[in-house]
């Protein structure tokens, strides 16, 4: 981090305080230093992250005022740590989908809420926009159909697994609207948390479609 003291005084005792939320963990503090008039200083720090799971830095530099001793606080702007980031398409046999899904305990249902009326467009966008593996062959879903049934697959940096499947029909009404839900099953918490807000940000999704009268 690039610190630059466009004052002209001298910044004495200036640190960089950082907290972390989610599972972050501050390895190693910056040290304090002191900024001349219009110098700067290059700040490090060191930081944890031990699992797939959405997080925030939040940071505040303080230092004193050489002359008066006062201290000043300056609140950054939080930094956000993206489940994409560490979340790669991966590939497993049906049967191993079906036993993980039987095995896993962590859970998380989102409907779906899309302007989207293409129910293989829909799936794309998905698969595009989570970072997943669509282990359903497309010959399968190709066709007329009113429904779509598939499962999806990814895996972490860190090893774990996160599986997903999704459920969604075509309405037969003038709308021609989806509805149905996106299941995500881990055996941890943060990656079912993480990626329902995550399929809930992305399914609207630019690139919709309106019905057909």
């Amino acid at each position: 981090m690039l610190v630059i003291n466009h004052t002209p005084n001298t910044l004495t005792n200036l640190t960089v305080e950082l907290s972390t939320m989610g599972d972050l963990r501050l390895v190693e503090r910056p040290q304090s230093h002191t900024i001349g008039p219009l110098d700067s200083r290059n700040i490090r720090a060191n930081i944890k992250v031990s699992s797939t799971e959405t997080g925030h830095i939040f940071g505040t530099i303080v230092y004193e005022n050489s002359s008066t001793a006062e201290k000043t606080y300056i609140n950054l702007n939080d930094i956000h740590m993206d489940i994409m980031d560490y979340i790669k398409p991966a590939s497993c046999s049906e049967e191993a989908f079906r036993s993980m899904w039987a095995e896993f305990e962590w859970e998380n249902k989102v409907a779906v809420n899309t302007s989207f009326t293409d129910l293989n467009a829909f799936l794309k966008h998905l698969v595009a926009k989570t970072n997943t593996n669509c282990l359903t062959p497309l010959s399968s879903l190709d066709g007329s159909s009113s429904f779509l049934a598939a499962n999806l697959y990814a895996m972490s940096v860190f090893g774990e697994d996160a599986l997903v499947n999704v459920s969604v029909e075509k309405k037969s009404d003038a709308d021609g609207k989806l509805s149905g839900h996106v299941r995500i099953r881990s055996k941890t918490q943060g990656i079912a948390l993480s990626l329902g807000d995550r399929i809930t940000l992305v399914q609207r999704g630019p690139g919709a479609t309106k019905a057909q009268p």
